[in-house]
């Protein structure tokens, strides 16, 4: 067998061993389900939008720095984790965009961080929420003030379908919310704020719910962490602090080194399907405290036939005629005026369940659309409207 020939020999069978080497060791480019992959960190509020601020103190400033942090930490430990930011620097990112970021980095896990103010003084510590209906006024008035952002942004009304964050009317779309990622959620939240309590050495004012445009259209885990008090005077101290400031990202982070071990391992839940169930933890996290409203004493309720259910596809300030042409064919819509908007409701239903149908055809048209109650054409609860029927 001469040189030339040789060479070739070897090139053939060098060629087939790599070839089944190759098959039998093909590279995924599919995204492991199982394991946290991609993390975005989201730092509350910035550029024009200051968020809460005392003096120099500065929300925007803050949650900035321990959210570059905790990005960090976590890339140092695990280089294999995505770490994305919704904002590196000081610019103004709107809430919706946020939350695209999020969805289109196909995240894990979403960590919004903030810096909360009240008027009383003497409140202190830190609180995490997650996405649900608020219990408490005090909820509500935190909502309230991180979904005030998107009254700075262009066209607000339009792009969140006429939401109001200061109207109490609006938090009626969180009611019915169904987050099949709440479980997790809690978890993370419940970590965390035992991070905080043990290591950082923080007031702990518990796990919450409530209705927050960001967390709404994210679709992972998600949390919204209040990191202190800038009205406090000694916690706004703390807060402006390099070592406050290292202590709460370093807790975060531990509270997330806990997560994803009960994540990774499967021993604390199983996602939500149509055909799962949930797996009841062996032992409950220590710090799920999302609120539940006072039992009180039961009153009969007045049982009424002038309530039905309707569905919210969009609210604008300029007035549309309810004509096929401008409602995409549809017919059944009506209009009704609410302070500065006019919220326009598609069909008139005898039940929860119908409304719940039309809701998941028009979403197809109108993805943000909701259901809502009606009492005597008056807006209400749909717990409410439930409990009279």
């Amino acid at each position: 067998m001469n040189k030339t020939k040789l060479i070739s020999l070897f090139s053939t069978l060098f060629s087939l061993i790599f070839l089944v080497n190759s098959k039998g060791n093909e590279i995924s480019t599919e995204k492991d389900e199982s394991r946290i992959s991609v993390i975005v960190i989201d730092p509350g509020h910035g550029g024009k939008d200051w968020g809460a601020s005392v003096g120099n103190a500065k929300e925007k400033d803050i949650v900035l720095d321990i959210a570059l942090q905790l990005g960090n930490t976590i890339k140092t430990n695990y280089p294999e984790i995505k770490i994305v930011y919704t904002r590196s620097k000081d610019i103004f990112i709107p809430l919706h965009q946020r939350a695209n970021i999020a969805n289109k980095s196909e995240a894990d896990l979403f960590i919004s961080i903030h810096v909360n103010s009240v008027e009383q003084k003497w409140v202190q510590g830190t609180e995490t929420f997650v996405l649900g209906q608020h219990r408490s006024k005090d909820n509500l008035e935190v909502a309230k003030k991180e979904n005030a952002v998107i009254l700075l942004e262009d066209d607000y009304s339009k792009t969140y379908e006429g939401f109001d964050p200061n109207s109490p009317e609006s938090y009626i779309m969180f009611e019915l919310v169904q987050d099949e990622y709440l479980d997790q959620s809690v978890m993370f939240a419940s970590d965390i704020q035992n991070q905080f309590k043990e290591q950082a050495k923080r007031v702990d004012r518990s796990v919450k719910q409530a209705g927050f445009l960001v967390l709404r259209r994210t679709t992972m885990p998600s949390v919204l962490i209040e990191t202190g008090f800038l009205s406090h005077s000694q916690e706004r101290i703390y807060l402006t602090s390099k070592l406050g400031k290292t202590n709460l990202s370093s807790a975060i982070f531990r509270a997330f080194v806990t997560y994803k071990k009960k994540i990774e391992d499967k021993s604390s839940f199983n996602l939500i399907t149509e055909n799962a169930t949930v797996k009841t933890p062996e032992k409950k996290p220590d710090l799920v405290i999302i609120e539940k409203p006072k039992i009180e004493k039961q009153k009969e309720v007045e049982k009424t036939n002038n309530i039905y259910f309707s569905v919210q596809i969009m609210a604008l300030k300029s007035k549309l005629e309810t004509t096929q042409k401008n409602f995409t064919g549809e017919t059944n819509v009506f209009i009704i005026e609410s302070n500065d908007f006019n919220r326009y409701y598609l069909g008139k239903f005898n039940s929860l369940e119908a409304a719940q149908a039309e809701m998941l055809r028009i979403q197809k048209k109108y993805s943000n659309a909701f259901v809502v109650a009606f009492e005597n054409n008056e807006l209400i609860s749909v717990k409410k409207a439930l409990g009279k029927m």
